[in-house]
């Protein structure tokens, strides 16, 4: 199921072929950019129209507020466009404060970064319902439109699973469609605006809830809160700065011209959009997008209508495609500084951040129900949190370009002086203007999230101090070694770890049984005795049928007779397959017996397996029937099961090397006490004594068989490392079958 739904796993080795094209990246990262177009509009004229003032009124200011935003725009970009070059590594906002601002700061940027990403997901996916919602003959799936958002982010979820490549193309159809089929409509509806006859949009007020068509009053409270809105078209527009290193090489330049398209294709699909909408006098309704009615004016119902909304349906569910792109990038960035869980660095089978994947998806989930799924309920919780950031990072590129002091410098400073005070002033704006309908949540939400920040980077310090360890202060070994066994009645599972007890040869050995009555003490006797255990039996009763506290107080005992002695739990265990639902049929007694007592010092908890129904070496001919009566075993299967990934590897590396050098032969067909020619990828190394010298071992495969490098009196050689390809020649020999070149001549691959 795994595979079906992720995709066979790809090697590490391929991370550089997973990097994305400018035609692919634009709809990657930009999406979520492009995608405001669909909405920045409606947003401006649902702030200055309703209320006190009227539609003619919100009408006629909004070809200022777009102009305003296009030149905020441009500014931002701007400053972005030096972020790339002076931090390829990507991380965006989050890099440039904590290089050039501190900690605080940093984690500021780094937490209104995570809180934007959850909430373009959520926005993009309502915004995307709520077009379809728009078509009238789909007016009907409004009670559905939470279903409908949870749907569509688990899509999005398991497509971005697949790896950042494989959900670019697949959204990138959509991304280009929508560009196109807006600018057909603004091109069309402008030029017979201009040129031709186009009459605007009658004004029903059954449509509209509270707005009247003209006349009315528009405060500057309002105006602020209507470019506040507006500004949401920027959102995104960090997206390629925190991900550089997803783009192919030359990868800064890449993603500087990507951001520079992206930023004329924004401002142009915005700014044109609120021009249209000036001439054609769409009214802000819950029931359909003024994208919807613009497109009617213009085009009619017809069939250029219905793919432009399915069109625009799609770009505001791909515009949470950004966010999947550079939440899990930025969470492994924090990770790695130590104020996430570490798990957020680790990259799945297809070389994502999985962890921050699905935990983009299960937050964004949640925010939808909370909120209904409603567009405009999410907005006032959107824009604080991407402004807050922009603040921060053009700040932290003045200061940087305060230090480095390049050429033209100064000017470069200047723009994104004014970028941070513009920004800073439109944060200030939303926190304002839109604290009482939700802006708040952010405000109160990112001290939190970096109050855990914090939090979890003191834990990993303090855990990195506890570990530390000087030579001259090795702990001592212990002076007595006690195994202790578990029995909870005679069972094979109980031989076996009695075995293994004895197989080690600690000091002293003892079986531990936990009695609930008396009846229980007979029986465990007569069991013992009839086998015939030389291990000395002790019984404790627990008369409140307890477990863990009986087993603890028999260890203190144990301890306080000797007192420098290791003690060692063995807890047999039996296994019917860790897949097996016949799990659920038994207790969990060992679970919390090991939980318990992993918080007790010079304790160590063994368990020792037991596999039911699998082969016993030393089991004698009656394990030897079932075994042909039961040919398969969990071993087979999970053999089968990871047959794939080594088939997988397999041809990986025999397409990699084939063909590297004149005279290259297979490793699986090397010849002992010949020249040989091999090419292949290093899989490991380490360092062994031998002859009492050091020694630099290697292992080498090329798909059909492994080799080992022997290097003598080498500790290291820089290149050869996991992963680097490598061309060797040298004279085979053979060490308990194991091919082995001591000191080849090698050459590095690229």
């Amino acid at each position: 199921m795994k595979r079906l739904v992720v995709g066979r796993p790809l090697a590490s080795s391929e991370q550089e072929h997973q990097r994305l094209p400018k035609t692919i990246a634009l709809s990657t990262f930009s999406s979520d950019a492009i995608s405001s177009t669909a909405y920045a509009t409606e947003e401006i004229l649902f702030v200055t129209a309703a209320g006190a003032s009227s539609l003619a009124l919100g009408l006629s200011k909004l070809v200022p507020i777009a102009l305003a935003v296009a030149l905020l725009l441009s500014i931002v970009v701007f400053s972005y466009r030096q972020t790339i070059f002076a931090y390829p590594g990507g991380g965006g906002s989050y890099i440039v404060s904590r290089e050039n601002l501190g900690e605080m700061p940093s984690l500021v940027a780094g937490a209104s970064l995570l809180v934007d990403y959850i909430l373009t997901v959520a926005v993009s996916v309502s915004s995307g319902v709520a077009a379809i919602i728009s078509i009238p003959r789909f007016h009907g799936l409004a009670e559905q439109r939470v279903l409908l958002c949870l749907v569509i982010v688990a899509a999005v979820t398991m497509a971005n699973l697949r790896g950042m490549k494989e959900s670019g193309k697949i959204f990138a159809a959509p991304t280009y469609l929508y560009i196109v089929l807006l600018s057909g409509l603004l091109v069309i509806g402008l030029w017979r605006t201009y040129f031709g006859h186009l009459d605007p949009i009658p004004f029903d007020p059954s449509r509209v809830d509270g707005i009247a068509q003209t006349g009315g009053a528009l405060s500057l409270y309002y105006l602020l809160r209507g470019f506040s809105s507006g500004a949401v078209a920027l959102t995104g527009v960090e997206a390629i700065s925190d991900g550089v290193p997803a783009f192919r090489e030359p990868a800064a330049k890449n993603a500087a011209r990507t951001l520079t398209t992206m930023a004329i294709i924004l401002g142009t699909l915005f700014f044109s959009t609120s021009v249209l909408a000036h001439h054609l006098h769409p009214m802000p309704s819950e029931h359909e997008t003024v994208i919807s009615q613009m497109s009617r004016a213009v085009l009619g119902s017809g069939l250029y209508y219905w793919v432009l909304q399915f069109a625009t349906a799609g770009i505001l569910v791909l515009a949470a495609n950004t966010a999947y792109a550079d939440f899990p990038r930025l969470s492994s960035i924090i990770a790695r500084d130590g104020f996430l869980p570490r798990q957020f660095g680790n990259r799945g089978d297809r070389l994502v951040f999985s962890n921050g994947v699905i935990f983009l998806g299960g937050a964004a989930s949640l925010l939808i129900i909370a909120f209904g799924g409603v567009t405009t309920a999410l907005i006032p919780l959107y824009a604080i949190g991407v402004f807050t950031s922009f603040t921060i990072s053009q700040s932290g590129m003045v200061m940087l370009q305060r230090n480095r002091r390049e050429p033209g410098w100064r000017f470069r400073a200047t723009v994104s002086g004014i970028g941070a005070t513009a920004t800073c002033i439109v944060a200030l704006i939303v926190g304002i203007t839109k604290f009482t309908i939700g802006a708040w949540v952010p405000i109160v939400v990112v001290p939190g999230i970096i109050v855990l920040f914090k939090s979890i980077r003191r834990h990993y310090d303090m855990l990195t101090v506890a570990l530390e360890i000087d030579p001259g202060h090795m702990p001592v070994p212990p002076a007595r070694h006690t195994f202790v066994v578990l029995v909870p009645r005679v069972h094979k599972g109980v031989v076996e770890a009695l075995n293994y007890a004895q197989s080690l040869r600690p000091d002293h050995v003892t079986a531990l049984h936990i009695a609930d009555d008396q009846t229980d003490h007979e029986r465990i006797h007569r069991e013992w005795d009839r086998f015939g255990f030389t291990i000395p039996l002790e019984i404790i009763d627990s008369p409140y049928r307890e477990l863990v506290e009986p087993v603890e107080r028999y260890l203190d005992e144990l301890d306080s007779r000797w007192a420098d002695d290791r003690i060692t739990v063995l807890i047999p265990e039996f296994v019917v397959g860790l897949r097996s639902v016949a799990n659920i049929l038994h207790g969990q007694s060992a679970l919390a017996l090991k939980l318990a007592l992993l918080d007790r010092p010079r304790t160590i908890v063994t368990s020792v397996p037991f596999h039911v129904g699998a082969d016993d070496d030393a089991g004698g001919n009656e394990r030897g029937a079932e075994r042909s009566e039961h040919p398969e075993r969990p071993e087979l299967a999970r053999k089968r099961l990871t047959a794939s990934t080594e088939e997988l590897e397999h041809t990986r590396l025999s397409r990699r090397f084939v063909g590297i050098a004149p005279g290259q032969v297979a490793i699986l067909e090397a010849e002992e006490r010949r020249p040989l020619r091999l090419a292949g990828e290093v899989t490991g190394n380490r360092v062994v004594p031998r002859a009492g010298h050091p020694s630099l071992e290697v292992v080498v495969n090329d798909g059909s068989a492994s080799v080992l490098l022997v290097f003598t009196g080498r500790r290291r050689i820089p290149g050869l490392d996991p992963g680097r390809g490598v061309l060797v020649e040298g004279v085979a020999r053979r060490e308990h079958g194991q091919l082995i070149l001591v000191n080849p001549a090698y050459t590095l691959l690229p």
